[in-house]
């Protein structure tokens, strides 16, 4: 075996079979795909982590390499050259070289991680060996806002079910595994309007079929239910848009969990959260961002900011960063350097069972209640995506992901400015703004998501600033009001 670019290989593979007919017949084999896809309408958009493995013979089955479409190229325009070759266990053998600009630099989906990850896993368009009349026992997991991050839910998914040969994501699409792309080449990609038809029809108590079309078995353990719902492909069925979008602080969560415990916790930890992990990755990219906000702070004379050595001994980088992050915490800053650095800090709290999530005794039922409905729940707040998930995946009610769809925070924007709500809007992909209702404390949030759109509900809780006289917003002190 020998080695390119890190990543093992067959011994057959060197650089003239990288650039042998087998690659290439699989590399046009996607783009031909693509091309087909998006003029017989069927599959449009951007054609990341379409994946096929490269049949050959020759090579034994779980080293055959693999051939992946980039992020980010619309399917029509997709060429060979721009495709991407990867061994069995994910490293690249090959990459696109970027084109001159306006083209965008080459990127590999962030889906890659998810499919490399289960063996045989294939990103393509339907479902081998199921006809058009044909019953599939599929089962359904919650979508994320990042595909890579479906890795845990979609093995568990096929753990539970390992004869299903695939998996369906609410609001997403269907992901299927097998050895031939061509013959699933003629199915549709996204079923999502068939997910809300199918629970619909399930809390109805009803199963619908009809002669001409075949139904689609949903597990009930993927429902939360006692029965099984089946649905056909009906397009006649109007999907459900409704989405809501919570904030955290004072709307799901005590303000004072935030104040009197993340934070201090934080604060008290970042010392020897950055002495215990200064070499790691992670954390080498968290000072990096640190020391780009406390230059531009001292540009603009923020309170607090002190000059962070760039290339000074580890002592003194941490002793500036500690310094600084401190004098954020205390001005309770809300920008994403902060926020990252912080969710690291917290990881380490969560699973060390020093820190467990804190919600308000409405929420969890709430939740359910919404999710049972088909309503998709999503999190806006300025805390990063990290500690989100962290404080609902570890409550005493247990696990609440479960009931949430993604989760938003200020790498969108600012929870203060309008564009962000837009921002929000395009990413959930409904109709119309106003099918979303966003629920917050902060009346300047409530007026910028309002500018937007959205229809906005203040939540008063115990702890929570005043609101101005006559401020115009529909309150609530529980979600069971709504």
């Amino acid at each position: 075996m020998a080695a390119i670019n890190g990543a093992l290989k067959m011994g057959t593979t060197s650089q003239a079979y990288l650039e042998g007919n087998k690659i290439k017949e699989t590399k046009a084999l996607i783009s031909e795909l693509c091309r087909q896809f998006y003029h017989l309408g069927w599959v449009s958009g951007t054609g990341g982590s379409i994946t096929v493995k490269v049949h050959d013979d020759s090579v034994p089955k779980s080293e055959q390499l693999i051939v992946m479409s980039p992020s980010g190229v619309q399917k029509e325009r997709m060429v060979e050259e721009d495709m991407y070759v990867l061994a069995p266990n994910g490293f690249f053998l090959f990459e696109p070289v970027a084109k001159p600009w306006p083209h965008k630099p080459p990127k590999c989906s962030d889906c890659g991680p998810l499919f490399l990850k289960i063996t045989h896993m294939e990103m393509i368009k339907g479902i081998q060996g199921h006809g058009y009349y044909d019953e599939l026992v599929i089962p359904i997991i919650e979508n994320t806002a990042h595909e890579r991050e479906l890795t845990e839910s979609l093995a568990e998914a096929i753990k539970a079910y390992p004869k299903t040969t695939a998996v369906l994501v609410r609001n997403h699409g269907v992901y299927i595994w097998g050895d031939s792309w061509i013959s699933a080449k003629t199915q549709a990609e996204c079923y999502h309007y068939l997910f809300d038809a199918a629970i619909k029809l399930h809390q109805l108590g009803l199963d619908y079929s009809t002669p001409s079309h075949g139904p689609i078995h949903i597990p009930n353990k993927f429902l939360g239910s006692h029965h099984h719902a089946t649905c056909s492909l009906n397009n006649g069925i109007e999907p459900s848009r409704h989405c809501i979008v919570l904030d955290i602080e004072g709307t799901t969560t005590p303000i004072s969990f935030v104040t009197d415990v993340l934070f201090p916790y934080a604060r008290d930890n970042v010392r020897k959260h950055l002495e215990l992990t200064y070499n790691t990755t992670e954390t080498r990219d968290d000072i990096k961002l640190l020391q780009a906000q406390v230059k531009e702070d001292l540009e603009s004379g923020v309170v607090g900011a002190v000059p962070i050595p760039v290339n000074g001994e580890k002592e003194e980088v941490i002793a500036a960063l500690v310094a600084n992050v401190e004098a954020m915490i205390k001005a309770d800053r809300k920008i994403t350097p902060l926020k990252q650095l912080q969710g690291h800090i917290w990881k380490t709290g969560f699973q060390s069972n020093e820190l467990k999530g804190v919600v308000f005794d409405d929420v969890p039922k709430a939740l359910e209640k919404w999710h049972d409905l088909g309503i998709k729940v999503y999190i806006y707040s300025s805390g990063s995506r990290l500690a989100q998930r962290l404080l609902f995946g570890n409550t005493k009610y247990g696990d609440l992901r479960k009931y949430l769809f993604g989760f938003f925070d200020t790498t969108v924007g600012n929870k203060k400015e309008t564009k962000s709500y837009i921002e929000i809007t395009e990413s959930l992909g409904v109709d119309d703004p106003s099918q979303i209702v966003f629920i917050t404390d902060i009346y300047q949030e409530a007026t910028a998501a309002k500018a937007a759109g959205l229809e906005v509900i203040i939540s008063v809780r115990p702890g929570n600033g005043p609101l101005p006289e006559n401020h115009g917003f529909r309150t609530i002190t529980s979600f069971s009001e709504i």
